[in-house]
């Protein structure tokens, strides 16, 4: 079975790592995308010493003191992890130097923040304007990301770097983005499922234009209508539908349940356990 991951929550960490430990799930972080955040490294360090006291187990007690070294650290406590990294007013694409210098700073500090925490990869989001399709601006935008997550993939080898569709109202964009990176390596598509199903094109369309490419999964519910992060199965997604359509295209990646806290992540785990979702193992018939 594919990996589960789940978002923590720093106030809560005790039931998360119960939870996580009962089905098997890493965490991807939601703390680091925050532009204050990034620019203070002391906030930083407080964030990832309250993980790491807690990521090999739900005890604080789990390792002494001096097991807590970077290497250690990097190799055992996190390798499994993934961030989500800066998405905020990121547009790397744009024809303003000054936003694209920030833009791009933002994503390397985020990379910095991952290669220091040994993390396994980390998401970005497309930063496209939804519906706008002159063919300058897709050119640009596609031939800007080409050339920078190139060099960031090679820059930081060991982590995956995975694009997001946020507000694309349709498949293809992406898809043309990953074909022009597909023989990057640690370079591939993030299928955010609920994002998706806000925009009028069909699952089917989404998955089978993206298969190739996938190689992380966030799923949420809402009401096809607005972005609610609703616990799988709580809202109006036909996550039977989605559920096959990931089986027949045979995608293996890993799924984030991407919803906040504790009851809002059992529920959907429960959910997706009882009628057998992607990645939870299918009930065999008799």
């Amino acid at each position: 079975m594919s990996k589960l991951y789940l978002v923590p929550d720093r106030k809560d960490m005790e039931r998360m790592c119960a939870l996580a430990a009962e089905y098997g799930c890493a965490f991807e972080y939601n703390d680091f995308y925050i532009a204050e955040v990034m620019d203070d490294m002391e906030k930083q360090e407080e964030i990832i010493s309250g993980y790491r006291k807690y990521r090999n187990g739900c005890s604080q007690n789990d390792f002494a003191k001096d097991d807590f070294s970077e290497n250690r650290f990097s190799q055992n406590l996190f390798s499994t992890d993934t961030m989500h990294g800066a998405f905020l007013d990121v547009t790397i694409h744009s024809d303003d130097p000054l936003i694209r210098d920030a833009s791009m700073l933002r994503i390397r500090q985020s990379m910095e923040i991952a290669k220091r925490m040994g993390l396994k990869g980390v998401v970005f989001h497309t930063g496209r304007l939804a519906g706008f399709r002159a063919a300058n601006y897709l050119r640009n935008w596609r031939d800007r990301n080409v050339a920078f997550f190139t060099e960031i993939a090679q820059q930081y080898p060991a982590q995956q770097i995975y694009m997001e569709n946020m507000f694309d109202e349709a498949p293809d964009i992406l898809a043309g983005l990953a074909e022009k990176m597909r023989d990057v390596e640690n370079f591939g598509v993030c299928l955010d499922y609920a994002h998706a199903m806000l925009f009028g094109h069909s699952g089917r369309e989404w998955i089978e234009t993206l298969a190739p490419y996938i190689r992380h999964i966030h799923i949420n519910d809402n009401d096809l209508q607005n972005d609610l992060h609703l616990a799988v199965g709580a809202g109006a997604l036909d996550w039977q539908e989605f559920d096959d359509l990931i089986r027949q295209n045979r995608i293996e990646a890993p799924v984030l349940v991407e919803v906040n806290g504790y009851e809002a992540q059992r529920e959907s785990l429960q959910y997706m356990k009882r009628h057998g979702i992607y990645p939870m193992e299918r009930e065999r018939e008799e």
